[in-house]
Parts: C-alpha cells; structure tokens; sequence
C-alpha cells in the first residue's frame, strides 16, 4: 500500500518516469509518536496500523519536534540496508537543526565510530573493530559466564523470588562486557548508568556526559596498563585511534553490549515463562534455547527501531520521497513481522534483521548469541522451576523510540541451596 498520491501529481507524458511520484512523507500530515507509554504498552499493534495506512514508510515522531521515518516493509528495509551510497549513517547535516537538548540526540548524533560514518572513515573503524572483538576467546567466555552467574544465582536462590532484569541479567551482562573490555567496575557502573539514560532519552544529555567521562578515564588506564581485552586491542591497531576515538568505539561497544543485550536475554526468558511451546519443551530438549532467542529477535526484538541513516537528496523509495537528511529508521521488530515475508513457524530461521544486515551488521553477532545463550541456560539449570510471578499482561515496558525493554522480570521458585563454585 503507497502513500496517497500529492494533489495535481501525475504520470509523466509520453516517454516520461513512469512512477506516480508521491508526496514527501514529511508533507504535513501527522504523526506517530514513538516515544510514548502508549506505543511501549502495545507496539505490535501499532506497526500493523502504519503498514495498514501507509505501506512500508511511515511517518513517525522520536521525540517532540524529531520528526523520522520508520521502514517497517522487509524488503525495503533490505534495499535501505544494502544502499549505503544513498543512504549513509553520518547524521553531522540532520543535526545542525537539533537542539542541543534534544533526548533523542546522544543516541543518534555523529561520533567518530563506525556506527556513525561513512566510506573510508567506516571502513577505517570498522576493521579496527572486527581486529579487537574477532580476537575473544569464545571458549573462555564459557567459563566467564558462569564465575560470574554462579554467585548472582546465590545471592537470591534462598529466597524463593527475585527480580531476574535487576538481580541477575543485568548485573551478568554487565559484567561479561566489562571483563570482554577490560573495564574496572568502577568505571562499568558509571558506564551502564550513562547508558540507561541514553536509551530511555530520560536525561539523555548528562547520561551520554557521564559515559564519555567513564570511557575516557578507561582509555587512559588501559595505555598505561594494556591486557588482554577487547579495549587493548583497540589501541594496539594500526588505525592507531587517538583517544576521542576510543573512547566513541567504545560508545558502540557498550550500546550494543549492555541495554540490547540485557533485554534479547530477558525478552527471551519471558518467551521461555509464558509461552508453552518452550516452557514444555526447552528443558526436555524439543527446542533450544538458540530456538527461544532467535524467535525474540524475530518477534520481539529488543533494538525494535534503529539502524538509523540520513539519505544524502531526496529518495524515491516505494512511491513515497524521502526528504534529504531527515533519519530513515528500520523496525527491525515491524519488519520482521512483516506479512509479506513471514511464516507462522521461525524454528531455525534466522532470517531476521535484527543484527542488521550490509555494512554495518553486528560484528559481535556470534559472540551475542553465546552470551545470551549462556546466561539463560546457567540460570535454568540452577532453577528448572521457575516460573513468572505475575500474569505477563501485568508486566510493564519502558517507554522510548529505539527498544523493547521490560522494567522488571519478576519470578518465583522452591528456595534452592547455593551452587558449588
């Protein structure tokens, strides 16, 4: 379904373009807000009105006064993907007109990261990037996983209860990156707490201060005493960064490492709770929990809205122009969902665009599943009868244009004894 044509447009006479030219999808009308509670309560509902209304290109709301749109058709958030040319990640031009203020900004704003540019200066960050990750020790993250799950799950395995996001998902994510970066605790705290703020575009402005101030203070500790950890190999590359620049590789790092990996884990584990083809079958073996993962990141994916690009003119895409400059966001979560490319059974699919796809896909995609993996199968084992406390349609999410995010995952069990270290 195409946006409704421009008053007075028309096919081009005789030998002509012959597309029916659209009008801007910024032509005045109004628009989605993505930033609200409402939008957070029932997102899936949402996206199938955009589809419904205006096709694959919807004209959406990040923030008051940050108007975007949002690519909610599969295959052309494929083209989108695959056309860095037309559409690049530098948004320097777009945000000349934000203010300064704006809580959608840190997120979204240029940094000399990989994230964040184009052509060479991409290509530049990124082999940088796939040096430092693709050296982890996958085996040894094993081990890493479970020293640190196994005093978590000790910590509250007497109680009979817990609140898994804030007692052990995100304290275990957390740490794995730390140790993945060499990052003192000290320094990792400040750095989750930056984060959080940034995501939630709740005091956006003095989170993204807080983690730059952090990174900084990590980068100068990890020159002076180099290990082996993801931020040494960073500084030892031949791109030789300087220090802005580690610390915004840094930036990505941490962004995609804490909040999207937290809640693919707790999305996951409420999949596994609530949902009867896993609760019945992940622990006798019918499904894995790889199963359980990649049917979150299909369904429920907790990066829902990003992947952002600033198209360098006006685009034609779909009968719709896309203003020059304006962000062009791809729902992994809508597109994934999208009827036209989606079967009812996603077992062993893994066709889904939450890794992203083109230049700028995940390089640390294998490495995320692992830990994912990891962190739900060590908490299983510990306590094979856990099950949710409160009905699912109880359960709140935390508003914000870019995730999906539970506020809290909160469970019962039989008190357990501690594990063995």
């Amino acid at each position: 379904m195409s946006a409704p044509q421009a008053p007075g447009t028309a096919q081009s006479p005789g030998g002509g373009c012959p597309v029916v030219h659209g009008a801007p999808i910024d032509g005045g009308g109004p628009r989605i807000a993505i930033y609200t509670q409402q939008f957070a309560d029932d997102p899936h509902h949402m996206y199938a009105d955009m589809r419904e209304r205006f096709g694959s290109l919807a004209p959406v709301e990040l923030a008051p006064g940050v108007p975007a749109t949002l690519v909610v058709g599969y295959r052309t958030a494929l083209r989108i993907l695959n056309d860095p040319s037309h559409f690049p990640a530098d948004p320097r031009i777009w945000q000349r007109d934000v203010p300064a203020d704006s809580p959608v900004l840190p997120m979204m704003e240029w940094r000399p990261n990989a994230l964040r540019s184009a052509d060479f200066e991409h290509l530049r960050y990124r082999s940088a990037n796939l040096f430092a990750i693709g050296a982890v020790d996958r085996h040894a993250m094993h081990t890493v996983v479970e020293q640190i799950t196994i005093p978590l799950v000790n910590s509250f395995c007497g109680d009979g209860k817990a609140d898994l996001l804030q007692q052990y998902v995100y304290p275990v994510v957390f740490q794995t990156l730390n140790a993945m970066l060499g990052c003192d605790p000290d320094i990792g705290e400040q750095v989750a707490a930056g984060m959080a703020a940034m995501f939630d575009t709740v005091n956006a402005e003095a989170g993204s201060r807080m983690l730059e101030a952090g990174l900084k203070e990590h980068t100068r500790r990890k020159r002076a005493e180099p290990g082996d950890d993801i931020t040494s190999r960073l500084i030892a590359h031949s791109s030789d960064l300087s220090d802005e620049e580690m610390i915004h590789q840094l930036v990505t790092l941490y962004g995609a490492g804490i909040e999207p990996q937290v809640h693919l884990v707790s999305n996951a584990l409420l999949l596994m709770l609530t949902d009867t083809r896993f609760a019945a079958d992940v622990l006798d073996g019918s499904l894995s929990t790889r199963d359980a993962v990649d049917e979150v990141l299909f369904a429920n994916p907790p990066l829902a809205n990003y992947c952002i690009t600033y198209p360098r003119q006006p685009m034609l895409i779909d009968d719709v122009w896309l203003p020059a400059h304006q962000p062009v966001l791809i729902s992994m979560a809508a597109c994934n969902n999208d009827p036209a490319v989606r079967s009812s059974d996603v077992s062993g699919n893994r066709s889904h665009l939450s890794w992203s796809i083109g230049p700028h896909t995940c390089p640390a995609r294998e490495l995320g599943y692992q830990i994912a993996q990891d962190v739900i199968d060590q908490l299983l084992d510990a306590l094979p009868e856990v099950r949710l406390a409160v009905a699912a349609e109880e359960l709140s999410w935390r508003p914000g244009p870019f995730h999906r995010a539970l506020s809290s995952l909160p469970v019962t069990f039989p008190p357990t004894p501690p594990l063995r270290m």
